[in-house]
Protein backbone atom coordinates (compact mmCIF):
# COMPACT_ATOMS: atom_id res chain seq x y z
CA UNK A 1 0.00 0.00 0.00
CA UNK A 2 0.97 3.39 -1.01
CA UNK A 3 1.84 5.39 2.23
CA UNK A 4 2.36 8.96 1.30
CA UNK A 5 5.44 11.35 3.17
CA UNK A 6 4.51 12.86 6.26
CA UNK A 7 7.87 14.74 6.65
CA UNK A 8 7.03 17.58 3.78
CA UNK A 9 8.28 21.10 3.83
CA UNK A 10 6.02 23.51 2.75
CA UNK A 11 8.59 25.34 0.38
CA UNK A 12 11.70 24.42 -1.74
CA UNK A 13 14.00 27.06 -3.02
CA UNK A 14 11.33 29.24 -4.76
CA UNK A 15 8.77 25.95 -5.03
CA UNK A 16 5.67 25.71 -2.75
CA UNK A 17 5.32 21.47 -2.55
CA UNK A 18 2.07 19.87 -3.01
CA UNK A 19 3.16 16.67 -2.25
CA UNK A 20 6.64 14.00 -1.75
CA UNK A 21 6.90 11.52 -4.20
CA UNK A 22 8.03 8.70 -2.79
CA UNK A 23 6.34 6.03 -0.33
CA UNK A 24 7.17 6.69 3.15
CA UNK A 25 7.07 3.43 4.34
CA UNK A 26 8.96 1.78 1.27
CA UNK A 27 11.54 -0.07 2.24
CA UNK A 28 14.35 0.31 -0.53
CA UNK A 29 17.06 3.36 0.36
CA UNK A 30 16.70 6.94 -0.78
CA UNK A 31 19.30 8.89 -1.60
CA UNK A 32 17.21 12.10 -2.24
CA UNK A 33 14.06 13.33 -1.22
CA UNK A 34 11.71 14.07 -4.13
CA UNK A 35 8.66 16.21 -4.08
CA UNK A 36 6.24 18.04 -6.83
CA UNK A 37 6.10 21.61 -6.13
CA UNK A 38 5.08 24.95 -8.05
CA UNK A 39 6.31 28.21 -8.78
CA UNK A 40 4.36 30.85 -6.80
CA UNK A 41 2.98 32.30 -9.85
CA UNK A 42 1.28 28.50 -11.18
CA UNK A 43 3.18 28.62 -14.23
CA UNK A 44 5.95 25.96 -13.57
CA UNK A 45 5.97 22.34 -11.95
CA UNK A 46 8.91 20.60 -11.04
CA UNK A 47 10.22 17.67 -9.40
CA UNK A 48 12.29 18.87 -6.73
CA UNK A 49 15.18 16.79 -4.67
CA UNK A 50 16.91 17.76 -1.09
CA UNK A 51 19.56 15.21 0.00
CA UNK A 52 18.75 12.32 2.12
CA UNK A 53 19.79 11.53 5.40
CA UNK A 54 23.70 11.53 5.57
CA UNK A 55 23.93 13.10 1.87
CA UNK A 56 26.93 15.44 1.88
CA UNK A 57 25.39 18.78 0.50
CA UNK A 58 28.44 19.95 -0.91
CA UNK A 59 28.86 16.70 -2.92
CA UNK A 60 24.76 16.37 -3.67
CA UNK A 61 25.02 19.78 -5.39
CA UNK A 62 28.14 19.02 -7.49
CA UNK A 63 26.54 15.76 -9.00
CA UNK A 64 23.27 17.44 -9.48
CA UNK A 65 25.15 20.62 -11.64
CA UNK A 66 27.18 17.55 -13.63
CA UNK A 67 23.35 15.80 -14.65
CA UNK A 68 22.82 19.18 -16.38
CA UNK A 69 24.91 17.43 -19.31
CA UNK A 70 23.65 14.55 -19.55
CA UNK A 71 21.66 13.57 -23.08
CA UNK A 72 19.30 11.07 -23.94
CA UNK A 73 15.47 10.47 -24.42
CA UNK A 74 15.33 9.00 -20.77
CA UNK A 75 17.97 10.39 -18.96
CA UNK A 76 16.39 13.09 -16.60
CA UNK A 77 19.05 15.60 -16.03
CA UNK A 78 18.90 18.73 -13.58
CA UNK A 79 17.52 21.89 -15.04
CA UNK A 80 17.92 23.94 -11.73
CA UNK A 81 19.75 23.94 -8.50
CA UNK A 82 19.86 26.00 -5.47
CA UNK A 83 21.94 29.19 -5.03
CA UNK A 84 24.85 30.45 -2.58
CA UNK A 85 23.81 30.57 0.88
CA UNK A 86 20.25 28.75 -0.09
CA UNK A 87 20.06 24.78 1.15
CA UNK A 88 20.75 22.92 -1.21
CA UNK A 89 18.32 21.35 -3.91
CA UNK A 90 18.04 21.14 -7.30
CA UNK A 91 15.26 20.39 -9.48
CA UNK A 92 14.00 19.12 -13.15
CA UNK A 93 10.47 19.68 -15.22
CA UNK A 94 7.45 17.88 -13.90
CA UNK A 95 5.71 14.70 -15.72
CA UNK A 96 3.74 12.32 -14.08
CA UNK A 97 5.93 10.15 -13.10
CA UNK A 98 6.13 6.47 -9.96
CA UNK A 99 8.70 5.32 -8.46
CA UNK A 100 9.85 1.89 -9.84
CA UNK A 101 9.07 0.56 -6.05
CA UNK A 102 5.96 2.40 -5.75
CA UNK A 103 4.76 0.99 -9.14
CA UNK A 104 5.29 -3.16 -7.64
CA UNK A 105 3.25 -2.09 -4.94
CA UNK A 106 0.12 -0.57 -7.29
CA UNK A 107 0.76 -3.74 -9.63
CA UNK A 108 0.36 -6.04 -6.40
CA UNK A 109 3.76 -8.18 -7.22
CA UNK A 110 6.52 -7.88 -9.91
CA UNK A 111 6.03 -6.51 -13.03
CA UNK A 112 5.06 -8.34 -16.53
CA UNK A 113 8.21 -9.61 -18.71
CA UNK A 114 7.48 -7.34 -21.28
CA UNK A 115 7.70 -4.55 -18.64
CA UNK A 116 10.98 -5.44 -17.79
CA UNK A 117 12.27 -6.19 -21.48
CA UNK A 118 11.59 -2.36 -22.06
CA UNK A 119 12.47 -1.04 -19.00
CA UNK A 120 15.90 -2.69 -19.61
CA UNK A 121 16.50 -1.64 -23.08
CA UNK A 122 15.58 1.97 -22.49
CA UNK A 123 17.88 1.74 -19.55
CA UNK A 124 20.61 0.58 -21.33
CA UNK A 125 20.48 3.25 -23.99
CA UNK A 126 20.92 5.70 -21.46
CA UNK A 127 23.90 4.32 -19.81
CA UNK A 128 25.72 3.80 -23.52
CA UNK A 129 24.83 7.65 -23.97
CA UNK A 130 26.26 8.33 -20.73
CA UNK A 131 29.16 6.57 -20.96
CA UNK A 132 30.21 8.28 -24.23
CA UNK A 133 29.96 11.41 -22.68
CA UNK A 134 32.31 10.34 -20.05
CA UNK A 135 29.93 10.30 -17.23
CA UNK A 136 29.52 7.37 -15.03
CA UNK A 137 25.85 7.51 -13.65
CA UNK A 138 26.70 6.22 -10.30
CA UNK A 139 23.42 5.70 -9.08
CA UNK A 140 21.02 2.77 -11.33
CA UNK A 141 18.87 1.46 -8.24
CA UNK A 142 15.25 0.65 -7.88
CA UNK A 143 14.57 3.82 -6.29
CA UNK A 144 16.20 5.74 -8.81
CA UNK A 145 14.10 4.78 -11.42
CA UNK A 146 11.06 6.80 -12.52
CA UNK A 147 7.94 4.95 -14.78
CA UNK A 148 6.22 7.36 -16.93
CA UNK A 149 3.51 6.74 -19.87
CA UNK A 150 6.50 7.38 -22.61
CA UNK A 151 9.35 5.26 -21.17
CA UNK A 152 11.21 5.27 -17.57
CA UNK A 153 13.32 7.82 -16.29
CA UNK A 154 16.65 7.52 -14.68
CA UNK A 155 17.15 9.68 -11.55
CA UNK A 156 19.90 10.04 -8.62
CA UNK A 157 22.83 10.61 -10.67
CA UNK A 158 26.16 10.47 -8.68
CA UNK A 159 24.43 9.44 -5.47
CA UNK A 160 27.30 6.97 -5.26
CA UNK A 161 29.67 9.69 -5.17
CA UNK A 162 27.68 11.73 -3.08
CA UNK A 163 27.49 9.61 -0.16
CA UNK A 164 31.14 9.03 -0.05
CA UNK A 165 34.38 10.19 -1.68
CA UNK A 166 36.14 7.12 -3.57
CA UNK A 167 38.59 4.76 -0.66
CA UNK A 168 35.65 4.97 1.82
CA UNK A 169 33.74 1.99 2.70
CA UNK A 170 29.99 2.59 1.50
CA UNK A 171 28.46 -0.24 2.42
CA UNK A 172 25.79 0.29 4.72
CA UNK A 173 25.84 3.88 4.15
CA UNK A 174 22.21 6.04 4.51
CA UNK A 175 20.71 6.03 0.94
CA UNK A 176 22.45 3.38 -0.95
CA UNK A 177 20.36 0.02 -1.76
CA UNK A 178 23.14 -2.55 -0.84
CA UNK A 179 21.82 -4.87 -3.29
CA UNK A 180 22.30 -2.43 -6.66
CA UNK A 181 25.96 -1.28 -4.66
CA UNK A 182 28.66 -3.10 -7.16
CA UNK A 183 30.69 -4.96 -4.46
CA UNK A 184 33.83 -2.77 -5.73
CA UNK A 185 32.55 0.36 -4.84
CA UNK A 186 30.98 -1.15 -1.76
CA UNK A 187 34.65 -1.35 -1.12
CA UNK A 188 35.00 2.09 -1.66
CA UNK A 189 36.46 1.78 -5.34
CA UNK A 190 35.90 4.51 -8.03
CA UNK A 191 32.66 4.01 -9.83
CA UNK A 192 32.93 3.16 -13.24
CA UNK A 193 30.96 2.13 -16.52
CA UNK A 194 30.79 -1.47 -15.33
CA UNK A 195 29.86 -0.71 -11.67
CA UNK A 196 26.55 0.52 -13.76
CA UNK A 197 25.96 -2.66 -15.55
CA UNK A 198 26.18 -4.15 -12.06
CA UNK A 199 23.66 -1.88 -10.50
CA UNK A 200 21.41 -2.03 -13.71
CA UNK A 201 21.06 -6.35 -13.50
CA UNK A 202 20.19 -5.70 -9.75
CA UNK A 203 17.20 -2.77 -10.73
CA UNK A 204 15.98 -5.54 -13.59
CA UNK A 205 16.12 -8.12 -11.13
CA UNK A 206 13.78 -6.09 -9.18
CA UNK A 207 11.53 -5.40 -11.05
CA UNK A 208 11.06 -8.59 -12.42
CA UNK A 209 11.31 -10.40 -8.53
CA UNK A 210 10.83 -7.95 -5.91
CA UNK A 211 14.67 -8.18 -4.65
CA UNK A 212 17.42 -6.80 -6.34
CA UNK A 213 19.46 -9.74 -5.22
CA UNK A 214 17.17 -12.99 -6.22
CA UNK A 215 17.67 -16.41 -6.66
CA UNK A 216 18.71 -17.37 -10.25
CA UNK A 217 15.50 -19.46 -10.57
CA UNK A 218 13.10 -16.61 -9.74
CA UNK A 219 14.39 -14.55 -12.87
CA UNK A 220 12.18 -14.89 -16.19
CA UNK A 221 13.38 -18.01 -18.02
CA UNK A 222 14.18 -15.86 -20.95
CA UNK A 223 16.33 -12.92 -19.34
CA UNK A 224 17.93 -14.99 -16.70
CA UNK A 225 21.75 -15.28 -18.54
CA UNK A 226 21.61 -11.34 -19.33
CA UNK A 227 20.74 -9.96 -15.38
CA UNK A 228 22.67 -13.04 -14.18
CA UNK A 229 26.15 -12.03 -15.70
CA UNK A 230 24.73 -8.46 -14.69
CA UNK A 231 25.45 -9.55 -11.09
CA UNK A 232 28.70 -11.31 -11.67
CA UNK A 233 30.73 -9.94 -9.12
CA UNK A 234 33.77 -10.07 -11.32
CA UNK A 235 33.32 -6.91 -13.66
CA UNK A 236 35.18 -8.37 -15.99
CA UNK A 237 32.69 -11.08 -16.34
CA UNK A 238 29.63 -8.43 -17.04
CA UNK A 239 27.74 -8.05 -20.43
CA UNK A 240 28.34 -5.13 -22.75
CA UNK A 241 25.75 -2.59 -23.43
CA UNK A 242 25.56 -4.03 -27.05
CA UNK A 243 24.93 -8.03 -26.17
CA UNK A 244 21.58 -6.25 -23.63
CA UNK A 245 20.28 -4.91 -26.13
CA UNK A 246 20.02 -7.87 -28.13
CA UNK A 247 18.43 -9.30 -25.50
CA UNK A 248 16.10 -6.70 -23.96
CA UNK A 249 14.99 -5.93 -27.99
CA UNK A 250 16.64 -7.73 -30.68
CA UNK A 251 17.12 -5.89 -33.43
CA UNK A 252 14.22 -5.85 -36.37
CA UNK A 253 14.91 -6.89 -39.74
CA UNK A 254 15.83 -3.94 -42.45
CA UNK A 255 12.40 -2.71 -44.05
CA UNK A 256 10.16 -4.06 -41.23
CA UNK A 257 7.91 -1.78 -39.33
CA UNK A 258 9.02 -1.88 -36.41
CA UNK A 259 12.53 -0.79 -38.16
CA UNK A 260 11.42 1.92 -40.07
CA UNK A 261 9.55 3.83 -37.04
CA UNK A 262 12.27 3.89 -34.64
CA UNK A 263 15.26 3.65 -36.72
CA UNK A 264 17.59 5.38 -34.25
CA UNK A 265 16.36 3.84 -31.10
CA UNK A 266 15.81 0.11 -29.75
CA UNK A 267 14.28 0.88 -27.24
CA UNK A 268 11.71 2.81 -28.17
CA UNK A 269 10.29 0.22 -30.31
CA UNK A 270 9.63 -1.82 -26.96
CA UNK A 271 7.79 0.99 -25.22
CA UNK A 272 4.67 1.69 -27.09
CA UNK A 273 1.15 1.40 -26.02
CA UNK A 274 1.00 -1.57 -23.16
CA UNK A 275 4.43 -1.24 -22.19
CA UNK A 276 3.09 -0.90 -18.36
CA UNK A 277 0.65 -2.78 -16.75
CA UNK A 278 -3.07 -1.07 -16.21
CA UNK A 279 -3.31 -0.41 -12.38
CA UNK A 280 0.31 1.54 -13.20
CA UNK A 281 -1.32 3.30 -15.66
CA UNK A 282 -4.31 4.42 -13.53
CA UNK A 283 -1.82 5.27 -10.71
CA UNK A 284 0.37 7.85 -13.11
CA UNK A 285 -3.73 9.61 -14.27
CA UNK A 286 -4.58 9.59 -10.57
CA UNK A 287 -1.54 11.31 -9.79
CA UNK A 288 -1.60 13.77 -12.45
CA UNK A 289 -4.94 14.64 -11.48
CA UNK A 290 -4.28 15.53 -8.21
CA UNK A 291 -1.43 17.79 -9.23
CA UNK A 292 -3.81 19.20 -11.62
CA UNK A 293 -6.48 19.96 -9.35
CA UNK A 294 -3.75 20.99 -6.02
CA UNK A 295 -4.35 24.22 -4.69
CA UNK A 296 -1.13 26.13 -3.43
CA UNK A 297 -1.52 28.86 -1.01
CA UNK A 298 -1.20 32.62 -2.51
CA UNK A 299 1.63 34.30 -0.46
CA UNK A 300 0.30 36.83 2.18
CA UNK A 301 1.55 40.24 1.70
CA UNK A 302 3.57 41.72 4.28
CA UNK A 303 1.94 44.43 6.53
CA UNK A 304 5.56 46.23 7.13
CA UNK A 305 5.70 46.33 3.70
CA UNK A 306 2.34 48.05 3.07
CA UNK A 307 2.98 50.27 5.62
CA UNK A 308 6.66 51.52 4.88
CA UNK A 309 4.95 52.49 1.57
CA UNK A 310 5.19 56.01 0.97
CA UNK A 311 2.51 58.41 1.34
CA UNK A 312 -0.04 59.02 -2.25
CA UNK A 313 0.65 62.05 -3.99
CA UNK A 314 -2.03 64.20 -5.05
CA UNK A 315 -2.84 65.97 -8.22
CA UNK A 316 -0.04 68.81 -7.60
CA UNK A 317 2.64 66.74 -6.77
CA UNK A 318 2.35 67.24 -3.11
CA UNK A 319 2.75 64.32 -0.48
CA UNK A 320 -0.62 63.01 1.57
CA UNK A 321 -0.02 61.56 4.53
CA UNK A 322 -2.63 58.83 5.92
CA UNK A 323 -4.12 61.28 8.63
CA UNK A 324 -4.28 64.00 5.65
CA UNK A 325 -7.57 65.19 5.85
CA UNK A 326 -9.70 66.60 2.49
CA UNK A 327 -10.92 70.38 3.09
CA UNK A 328 -14.23 70.73 4.01
CA UNK A 329 -16.46 71.19 1.20
CA UNK A 330 -17.99 74.82 1.24
CA UNK A 331 -21.57 75.46 2.10
CA UNK A 332 -23.10 78.17 0.31
CA UNK A 333 -24.16 81.39 2.48
CA UNK A 334 -27.64 80.69 0.99
CA UNK A 335 -27.99 77.01 2.14
CA UNK A 336 -30.37 76.45 5.23
CA UNK A 337 -28.50 75.86 8.44
CA UNK A 338 -28.00 72.06 9.36
CA UNK A 339 -28.85 70.38 12.67
CA UNK A 340 -27.03 71.45 15.52
CA UNK A 341 -24.69 74.16 13.29
CA UNK A 342 -24.94 78.06 14.35
CA UNK A 343 -26.96 80.17 12.15
CA UNK A 344 -25.08 82.01 9.75
CA UNK A 345 -24.77 85.79 10.12
CA UNK A 346 -27.54 87.69 8.69
CA UNK A 347 -27.62 90.32 5.71
CA UNK A 348 -25.34 93.42 6.00
CA UNK A 349 -25.73 96.47 7.26
CA UNK A 350 -26.34 99.14 5.24
CA UNK A 351 -23.08 100.91 5.62
CA UNK A 352 -21.35 97.10 3.96
CA UNK A 353 -21.44 97.29 0.48
CA UNK A 354 -24.01 94.37 -0.47
CA UNK A 355 -21.94 91.39 -2.55
CA UNK A 356 -22.86 91.25 -5.72
CA UNK A 357 -24.86 88.47 -7.46
CA UNK A 358 -24.01 85.82 -9.51
CA UNK A 359 -24.93 85.69 -12.87
CA UNK A 360 -27.80 83.30 -13.43
CA UNK A 361 -25.80 80.13 -15.97
CA UNK A 362 -29.42 79.32 -17.22
CA UNK A 363 -31.88 81.77 -18.60
CA UNK A 364 -35.03 82.29 -15.81
CA UNK A 365 -38.31 81.32 -17.23
CA UNK A 366 -40.39 84.58 -17.46
CA UNK A 367 -41.79 85.51 -14.18
CA UNK A 368 -43.37 88.78 -12.92
CA UNK A 369 -41.44 90.88 -11.04
CA UNK A 370 -41.49 90.08 -7.42
CA UNK A 371 -38.70 90.43 -4.90
CA UNK A 372 -36.18 88.14 -3.38
CA UNK A 373 -34.51 88.93 -0.50
CA UNK A 374 -30.34 88.12 -0.48
CA UNK A 375 -30.19 86.27 2.62
CA UNK A 376 -32.63 84.78 5.04
CA UNK A 377 -33.32 86.90 7.60
CA UNK A 378 -33.64 84.78 10.83
CA UNK A 379 -31.47 85.41 13.25
CA UNK A 380 -29.01 83.20 14.88
CA UNK A 381 -30.30 81.32 18.22
CA UNK A 382 -27.05 81.68 19.91
CA UNK A 383 -27.26 85.76 18.97
CA UNK A 384 -28.77 87.92 22.23
CA UNK A 385 -31.91 89.85 20.77
CA UNK A 386 -31.05 93.30 19.71
CA UNK A 387 -32.41 96.15 18.44
CA UNK A 388 -33.54 95.74 14.92
CA UNK A 389 -31.59 96.19 11.46
CA UNK A 390 -32.55 99.15 9.25
CA UNK A 391 -34.79 96.85 6.26
CA UNK A 392 -32.80 95.81 3.45
CA UNK A 393 -33.76 97.77 -0.21
CA UNK A 394 -34.57 94.79 -1.92
CA UNK A 395 -33.76 93.33 -5.29
CA UNK A 396 -35.73 93.80 -8.12
CA UNK A 397 -35.39 91.35 -10.96
CA UNK A 398 -35.58 91.97 -14.63
CA UNK A 399 -38.58 89.94 -16.74
CA UNK A 400 -36.23 87.95 -19.08
CA UNK A 401 -36.47 88.15 -22.60
CA UNK A 402 -39.49 86.61 -24.53
CA UNK A 403 -38.59 84.09 -26.44
CA UNK A 404 -40.92 84.08 -29.59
Amino acid sequence: MHVPRTDVPQRIGPYTVIVGLDDEAGATPMPEKRFIARSADGERTVLVCVPGDGADPGRFLAEAEASRHLLGAWSSPATETSGPGEAPWHARPYVPAIPLPTALAVHGGPLPERTVRALGAALVETLVVGHGQSLVHAGVAPAAVLLTADGPRLTCFGAVRAAAVDGTVRSGLPGLESGSLPPEQAAGGRPDAMGDIYALGATLAYAATGHTVPEREELPAALRAAIARCLSRDPAARPRPAELLEVFSPAQAPGSPAADAHPASRAAAVLGAGWLPARVVAALARQSAAVLAAEIPVPAEDPAAENSAPPPEDPAGQNLSPSAKSPSPTIPDSAPPAAGRPTPPGPPLPSDPPAPASPPKEPLPPASPRTVPLLPQASSPTTPPGPASPPTTPLRLAPAPRQD
